[in-house]
């Protein structure tokens, strides 16, 4: 009997070594924005990564990272700090575009 639960509960990669292939990835799209970060100028980098990032959000948590986008904008304005104020921008409308592109 116990057997049959755990044949449930474990899930089966798609190929083996599929979870490695995608951790893999996700450490060198890591590396890349982080290149891409450090080489363009500071606004433009918060942009491009609050972007990307604004959209690998769960859609429930959507207004909290809307709220978190304007507060980030107005502060980083008001502080004069581009990378903050246009990443702030970037990831209200990351949050904006998200439930549009993510159907339940």
């Amino acid at each position: 009997m116990s057997e049959a639960r755990d044949a449930r509960k474990r899930r089966k990669e798609p190929f083996p070594g599929a979870y490695y292939l995608a951790g893999a990835i996700t450490i060198g799209l890591m590396l890349l924005f982080l290149a891409l970060g450090a080489s363009l100028p500071p606004g433009v980098a918060g942009f491009l990564v609050a972007f990307v990032l604004g959209l690998t959000v769960s859609p429930r948590y959507v207004p909290f990272f809307l709220l978190a986008g304007i507060f980030s904008a107005v502060m980083g304005f008001l502080g004069r700090e581009p990378q903050v104020a246009w990443g702030g921008v970037a990831l209200v409308l990351s949050q904006l575009l998200l439930p549009r592109l993510v159907k339940d």
